[in-house]
């Protein structure tokens, strides 16, 4: 039975490595929004051309609009 056990764990492992991606991805960039915001409550970003809005609400929450 020990041989039987081994190997439907190695079979396992198999499925558990075949069904995970082969490409990592990048990490991505943090930026803490009190660094952006600073003590105002709006930002505006600028993206090709169009400006869009970060606010900050009453509660801590972010808004981005366009």
């Amino acid at each position: 039975m020990s041989v039987m056990t081994s190997t439907l764990a190695l079979q396992a492992d198999r499925t558990t490595t075949a069904s995970r991606p082969t490409t990592t991805t990048p990490a991505q960039r943090r930026v803490d929004s009190r660094l952006l915001l600073r003590e105002s409550r709006e930002l505006v970003i600028e993206h090709l051309g169009q400006e869009y809005r970060l606010r900050r609400t009453r509660n801590d929450k972010l808004i981005l609009t366009k």
